[in-house]
């Protein structure tokens, strides 16, 4: 049993996966710079071999210098089954870490939707490090998609004193492109969610999300504005061509703003972030994330 931040007990410190030869995970909350507790997950890799097959080969076990740092869409939390899914596909590939953004799960504070967790991300790509990984490679959904563009913008393996927080390679899946997006009706429920009193209580209650009620001040550097700025760090944006919440002109801005140093996948028949992501889908990221060691 564990007691979060708030005084309230949470599930085991045990993550249930089917692999019987792969390491106990371990689960701890960690400390953003700005205060805030943000409960964590590390799962070893499936397997460990020695010495390390070339990066090249698909059929290569998990790599032991590559860590996967998932960050979840809006309203999900470590927990939740679809994250699950996705960490137990990337432990073929490498270790992985997955968190709970500020005002998910068990995690602490309430959710600035995509503002200020960026340093959620940045205190658990830091986290993935400790444990000897050299390469990071951060994987975002939705929310979560746009929060891995910004950070790689933002955290730059040259910038003093930030150097254990940034990230190798970035995969950016169901992002939008742009702020304030309304033009499908489950983006305008978002927006009902987020901005409205009624809409909060909903979030807190009945998805386990507590939202911040003030408006973001300044506006953050939107995922479009952001992308530019990661070059020459490898960047992979993934959209659903089914995709309810963002359209296709999301991911194609995003690769343009991109230009050379970014690739886009337009996924036939997916729909939006982790739950509509299939395992083939999964496996390929996990192949093209031990590609860029190469």
């Amino acid at each position: 049993m564990r007691i979060d931040p708030a005084g309230r007990v949470v599930r085991s410190t045990t993550i249930p996966h089917s692999e019987t030869n792969r390491g106990t995970p371990i689960r701890t909350f960690l400390h953003t710079t700005d205060g805030v507790t943000i409960d964590s997950v590390y799962d070893p890799p499936a397997f460990v071999y020695e010495p390390p097959v070339p990066a090249h080969d698909v059929s290569a076990p998990p790599s032991r210098d590559l860590v996967f740092v998932v960050a979840h869409g809006f309203t999900g939390d470590a927990d939740r089954p679809h994250v699950r899914r996705v960490a137990e596909t990337f432990t073929q590939y490498g270790a992985v870490v997955t968190f709970s953004f500020r005002g998910h799960g068990a995690s602490g504070g309430r959710s600035t939707v995509g503002d200020r967790e960026v340093l959620d991300l940045a205190a658990a790509v830091e986290w993935a490090r400790s444990f000897g990984h050299t390469r990071v490679v951060t994987v975002g959904f939705s929310m979560g998609g746009s929060v891995v563009l910004r950070h790689a913008a933002l955290y730059q393996r040259e910038q003093e004193g930030r150097t254990g927080a940034h990230t190798d390679a970035v995969v950016s899946v169901s992002a939008p492109a742009r702020w304030y997006y309304r033009g499908t009706a489950p983006m305008r429920r978002v927006h009902w969610l987020v901005t409205r009193p009624e809409g909060r209580l909903v979030g807190r209650y009945g998805l386990r999300t507590r939202i911040h009620h003030r408006e973001w001040n300044p506006v953050p550097l939107s995922p479009v504005e952001a992308v530019p700025r990661i070059a020459p760090t490898p960047l992979l944006i993934v959209h659903g061509d089914r995709d309810g919440y963002f359209p296709l002109d999301h991911p194609r801005m995003l690769a343009d703003a991109a230009g050379d140093h970014g690739e886009l996948w337009l996924e036939p028949g997916m729909g939006h972030a982790e739950n509509a992501a299939p395992d083939e889908l999964l496996r390929r990221i996990g192949d093209w994330a031990v590609g860029q060691g190469g």
